[in-house]
């Protein structure tokens, strides 16, 4: 049974479009302080739920119709206003709330925003949940009677908790003296928090991206546009740079001579290190979109490697049922669970550091470790519902594909969750050959579908 709001990253939209309007964001209020806090009023004391938030300025707006709708539900409120998205989470367990919900669209533009939810674990909610959740909406809201209803408060230490939250996952013994960092904050949620962490670490920090004004998150900076990042480690001759997305779970960095390295580099390089140091629990999880270059080369290091389905949350459901620790996307998303129970930008980025500092090695050293195969991404237009499995020239072409490629490259076709695409994605060892057959494959996609 599909979900009618959730997708693969709680609900996302266009602000003032359906769902994302001020009178459903109470109707999710009240139906998610029903449901989450369904077990937590047995004693009459009132469940507590924790929102935060990036730097959009349509937060304001939909913080205000969350928080009425959870106080309906006699749900106390804890804000923390602009706050990572990993910080909620942390904040949620730490302090003790039922729930967090995070307003955030994370890498999209202003214009769009989203709520995510936590558990009381810090941990993103499974399928079970989102569709009671949603079987709740679908009911009459109904206003708890007044000495019932929840209050709301501030948390005006939030963000000083997460910074040194972050920090203690970096080692005693070591700091960050010596090196001269760009930190790129998308003019998001980690605008505030992500500078004092590495400079109280020791690190001299230049920061961009770091002066929202609600309209700018994410506008040519951040994870989507790496080449601001990239301009200003040469311009300042930094040793690196770190970029984050809008809401804080997404990393990138690039070394000193400008070159950018994804969430697949920056994997590799925390998993050699773990593995060091003896701490590498079982082995990596990826995605179906992991370079295959990564997988290659954790066999050669003896490191086990499994695929999920693309998105940070199948991440995680592998890496709780193998009960190992370590998993991410090429995106950036990097969870490290014996860190944190969510994937962190600053913990990952820290991490990398930590690898850098101990094996006394420069991120150019490091990023030579893992040369990526050419992969090739087309995204194809069809007609609505088009069945790609069942579709005879379609599997032609990508069996053949698949033939000449061998164990040397792969083949993955997927529909696209959002919008009547097809994804094509093709990787090997050769840029011209990859290019060929995943034109070949979108072609039979086109033909097929008009």
């Amino acid at each position: 049974m599909s979900k009618k709001y959730f997708g693969t990253d709680g609900i996302r939209g266009r602000v003032g479009v359906s769902p994302i309007t001020p009178d459903f964001l109470m109707r999710l209020g009240y139906a998610a302080g029903r449901v989450l806090t369904a077990n937590a009023a047995a004693d009459g004391a009132h469940p507590t739920v924790l929102i935060g938030k990036d730097t959009r300025i349509s937060g304001y707006m939909l913080e205000a119709a969350l928080e009425a709708g959870l106080s309906a539900a006699g749900v106390d409120v804890f804000l923390t206003g602009p706050m990572p998205t990993p910080a909620v989470a942390y904040l949620t367990r730490a302090l003790r709330a039922q729930a967090g919900i995070v307003i955030s669209a994370s890498h999209n533009p202003f214009e769009d925003n989203g709520i995510k939810f936590f558990s009381g674990l810090g941990a993103k909610l499974g399928d079970v949940i989102e569709y009671a959740i949603e079987a709740e909406l679908e009911k009459p809201m109904q206003v708890m009677e007044s000495v019932k209803l929840g209050k709301a408060r501030r948390i005006n230490d939030a963000a000083g908790r997460y910074i040194e939250f972050c920090k203690s996952t970096f080692p005693n013994q070591l700091d960050l003296r010596g090196l001269k960092i760009v930190l790129d904050c998308a003019h998001g949620a980690t605008y505030h928090v992500a500078p004092p962490v590495f400079h109280e670490l020791g690190a001299e920090i230049i920061a961009i991206g770091n002066a929202p004004d609600g309209l700018n998150i994410n506008e040519g900076v951040g994870t989507s546009h790496p080449q601001a990042l990239q301009k200003a480690v040469l311009a300042h001759q930094a040793d690196l740079g770190i970029a984050f997305d809008g809401d804080g779970d997404r990393v990138l960095m690039v070394d000193s001579a400008g070159q950018l390295l994804d969430g697949d580099q920056l994997l590799y390089i925390i998993a050699l290190a773990q593995q060091r140091a003896g701490i590498l629990k079982g082995g990596v999880v990826g995605t179906l979109m992991t370079n295959l270059a990564l997988e290659h080369a954790l066999q050669q290091q003896n490191i086990p490697f499994a695929r999920a389905s693309v998105g940070d949350r199948y991440v995680l459901e592998l890496l709780v049922e193998r009960g190992w620790q370590l998993g991410g996307e090429n995106s950036g998303h990097i969870l490290i669970l014996d860190k944190h129970s969510s994937g962190d930008a600053i913990i990952a980025s820290l991490q990398v550091l930590h690898a850098l500092k101990t094996s006394k090695k420069t991120l150019v050293e490091m990023n030579s470790a893992l040369v990526l195969y050419p992969q090739v991404l087309i995204n194809v237009k069809t007609a609505t519902k088009f069945d790609f499995k069942a579709n005879k020239d379609v599997q032609t072409a990508l069996q053949a594909a698949e033939k000449e490629l061998g164990d040397s490259g792969r083949v993955l076709l997927r529909a696209s969750g959002t919008e009547p695409k097809i994804r094509v994605m093709v990787e090997g060892q050769h840029h011209e050959q990859v290019e060929c057959l995943a034109e070949n494959i979108a072609d039979a996609v086109r033909k097929a579908s008009a």
